[in-house]
């Protein structure tokens, strides 16, 4: 428990206090898939270890929209939550993920009772914003290979290791396209001398 307090040290004693008496501590394996599409959401998510990942569904295709990081929630969750409506993104864990889970019911008054709870979610507002804002630019203007090198580049940012165990079809799903397409964008970058393959691992060379 005294790990969990210093993860959340960001926020002040009372404030903690109060999360960890009315939430839930949970552990989930990496690939769980903690919030589904058009789900109700019942509890708020801060992840206090590991890494999550939040998709876009749009009829049969995916898109990666952003990562979870620890001591960051889920902007999308915390909207459909106190609107009480359905979840119109869904998460999944990149890693094996400690994450503390608020029950919306306590949400209210917690907004209430410690103000610095708002700041956290005007916080998470302007990330997220630019982070969707990074993923428009990508999808509108960056050619694949770009997108595709950003999107490697960043999964080795947060996940602190240049090799990367994916498949040819994982990474299609996560930019919105085809395996074939991005197989011959990884063979064309692989010529250029940015990564290799083998075994189905990706290894970064820059």
């Amino acid at each position: 428990m005294e790990d969990i307090k210093k993860q959340l040290s960001f926020l002040k004693p009372a404030l903690v206090a109060v999360l960890l008496e009315n939430s839930t501590l949970a552990n989930f394996e990496k690939g769980t898939k903690i919030l589904r599409f058009e789900q109700y959401v019942k509890v708020l998510p801060i992840v206090i270890s590991g890494l999550v990942k939040v998709f876009a569904k749009f009829e049969e295709k995916e898109l990666l929209l952003y990562y979870i990081q620890p001591n960051q929630s889920c902007v999308m969750s915390f909207t459909a939550g106190l609107k009480n409506s359905t979840s119109k993104i869904f998460a999944v864990t990149e890693e094996e993920s400690k994450i503390l889970l608020i029950p919306f019911q306590k949400i209210p008054q917690l907004l209430k009772e410690y103000p610095e709870f708002n700041n956290l979610f005007y916080a998470e507002y302007d990330l997220r914003y630019s982070d969707l804002l990074g993923t428009l630019e990508d999808v509108l203007v960056n050619k694949l290979d770009k997108r595709l090198i950003d999107y490697l580049t960043n999964k080795a940012k947060f996940t602190n290791t240049k090799q990367l165990k994916l498949t040819h079809l994982e990474i299609a799903k996560e930019l919105g396209t085809s395996r074939e397409v991005v197989s011959r964008v990884i063979k064309k970058l692989e010529n250029e001398g940015f990564l290799s393959q083998k075994n189905k691992v990706i290894y970064l060379h820059a």
